[in-house]
């Protein structure tokens, strides 16, 4: 689970205050991007339907630059939420790191597609997305019918977990 030599990535519970705060910059920074505060369709993710929750501490100071967690959607399939870096890391790999890190767990509890879904006013994550492999898929749960949202899969077994986390 460290496929960066400059993080430490942990995985944490849903409660941990600094993965709590991490959560809470990047629900600040979309309400700005969608300039309200109602761009989630359906319920958000909690510590009863999240696997996995991890946030990635930069070695040499410890400071936390980001995290993702894993919402269970059935046997099969994890989506991945809240995935945030802070923004002066962004660029540095950390989210391809929290991402790797994350498609491991996944294989790892027997899930076998990992999905996401990125909002219009998240062309970075669509981008990001895009370059990891996953492919756009018609809008699933919550999002379906939501103008606004792209979702997104991937298959993953143990060859693109340890791809990925090569990456």
């Amino acid at each position: 689970m460290q496929p960066n030599p400059r993080l430490n990535i942990r995985q944490v519970t849903w409660a941990n205050p600094v993965g709590a705060d991490l959560r809470a910059a990047q629900q600040a920074e979309l309400d700005t991007r969608f300039g309200n505060s109602e761009h989630e369709p359906g319920p958000a993710p909690s510590e009863a339907d999240t696997a996995v929750f991890v946030v990635a501490y930069e070695k040499c100071s410890g400071q936390p630059l980001g995290c993702g967690g894993l919402r269970i959607l059935d046997a099969e399939t994890a989506e991945i939420k809240r995935l945030y870096v802070v923004p002066y890391a962004r660029g540095s790999g950390v989210a391809s790191s929290i991402l790797a890190a994350l498609e491991a767990q996944a294989h790892s509890y027997g899930f076998s597609v990992i999905t996401a879904e990125a909002g219009s006013a998240q062309s970075d994550g669509r981008s990001f997305y895009e370059s990891a492999g996953f492919a756009a898929v018609p809008n699933f749960g919550p999002y379906v019918g939501v103008s606004h949202s792209q979702c997104y899969s991937k298959p993953i077994d143990s060859r693109s977990a340890s791809h990925t986390a090569m990456a």
